[in-house]
């Protein structure tokens, strides 16, 4: 069985070898991380918006992102009801205050939302079932997937305990439990009647709203009932699909923030430094070995066959490189999940990207470390 030339050059120097591969690794694995937390970061900034049930929402246009909602008068909201086709509506009260940790009494910041128990607004496990608690005075659900830095609200709770804290200074108690999941924009969350959250924040006034949605008829066109709203409304409110408004927030992540920015810089950094790495190994492998170059170049070997040969280098350093750094990104994956609650996970998508990205680096680095053939020449040797 023929053993391609690529390989024995590899293998001869085997420290060299580790080396090489340990450089791809790192770089696969830095870039593994920065587009999983890039993905999250996206992921769980738009999972509140694809839980809020309706066809299309008003938000006032001086909003960015759910982060640094406006209000807007909720007279815009019924004046919805005239239009053809629209079914209901509801509004959402969206506000930080701080929570204070029943056991370390320590405060950190959490996300309030608060709507009417009547209508069907959140499609997220544990909320349907709670809507009666939260009818009740200070009563709230507490995001059971929230940051362990909110103290252990869920075991205490699933444990029959009588959970009973502060929120924005008011003396609040733990009525159920619901899953969203913390995110860049929040580590935690909770939920509980208009009525409620305006106990809670006493200076806002129940004439403003933070988030309208609307639910259409069945069969209803909702792109052409959201021009009609466009046109038709006052400009002091702003008219979104739900697909809009999920990448409405997704754009704010992408482009007005520096987060997106830096994950993105540190896939290319992870790209830089796995390419230099590999030049620096194929440039030195093609040194080292330039008089067998020239020797065969003087029994008839055209360039073509011996670029080949370094192009055949890069691209086994890349698969054999790749398959450790994809290993080591799956637990670094599962550590961080558990670390900070995050949805980072390995896909198929990001797992190929990688793979393609890997082999790009590498034929590049032998792209470069090429033009040391230029050197082999035989009138050198003999």
């Amino acid at each position: 069985m023929k053993i391609p030339l690529a390989w024995l050059q590899l293998s001869h120097e085997k420290m060299r070898l580790l080396v090489a591969l340990a450089g791809i690794s790192f770089a696969d694995i830095l870039m593994f991380m920065q587009l999983g937390f890039r993905d999250a970061l996206f992921e769980t900034n738009i999972t509140l918006h694809k839980s809020l049930q309706g066809d299309i929402f008003l938000i006032s246009p001086q909003s960015s992102s759910v982060i640094a909602l406006k209000s807007f008068p909720s007279r815009r909201l019924y004046q919805t009801l005239g239009f053809e086709g629209v079914e209901s509506i509801s509004q959402v009260y969206l506000d930080f205050a701080l929570w204070k940790n029943p056991q370390a009494r320590n405060t950190r910041l959490i996300r309030v939302m608060g709507f009417n128990p009547a209508d069907k607004v959140f499609n997220l496990p544990g909320v349907e079932s709670n809507l009666d608690k939260i009818k009740l005075s200070d009563v709230v659900l507490f995001d059971q997937t929230s940051r362990e830095e909110f103290g252990a609200v869920a075991d205490w709770f699933d444990e029959g305990k009588d959970v009973v804290t502060e929120v924005g200074g008011r003396r609040i108690r733990v009525g159920g439990l619901f899953g969203l999941g913390a995110s860049f924009a929040a580590d935690g969350n909770i939920i509980t009647s208009d009525l409620n959250f305006l106990r809670l924040f006493d200076n806002r006034n129940k004439g403003l709203i933070d988030i309208g949605i609307i639910t259409l008829e069945t069969g209803s066109d909702v792109a052409l009932t959201a021009e009609k709203l466009r046109q038709e409304l006052p400009k002091d409110v702003k008219v979104l699909s739900k697909e809009e408004f999920i990448n409405w927030e997704k754009k704010y992540w992408q482009t007005s923030t520096a987060i997106g920015f830096v994950f993105t810089l540190g896939t290319i950094m992870g790209f830089i430094v796995g390419t230099v790495i590999v030049y620096q190994i194929l440039y030195t492998d093609v040194a080292d070995h330039l008089p067998e170059y020239a020797t065969l170049k003087a029994m008839g070997y055209k360039n073509s066959y011996l670029l080949m040969v370094v192009f055949q280098e890069a691209i086994i350093l890349a698969v054999i490189g790749y398959l450790p750094g994809f290993t080591i990104a799956l637990g670094m994956y599962k550590l961080t999940r558990g670390a900070t609650a995050l949805p980072v996970a390995m896909s198929l998508t990001r797992a190929i990207t990688v793979f393609i990205i890997t082999i790009i680096m590498c034929c590049l680095s032998g792209a470069i470390a090429m033009r040391k053939l230029q050197a082999a020449d035989p009138a050198d040797i003999f």
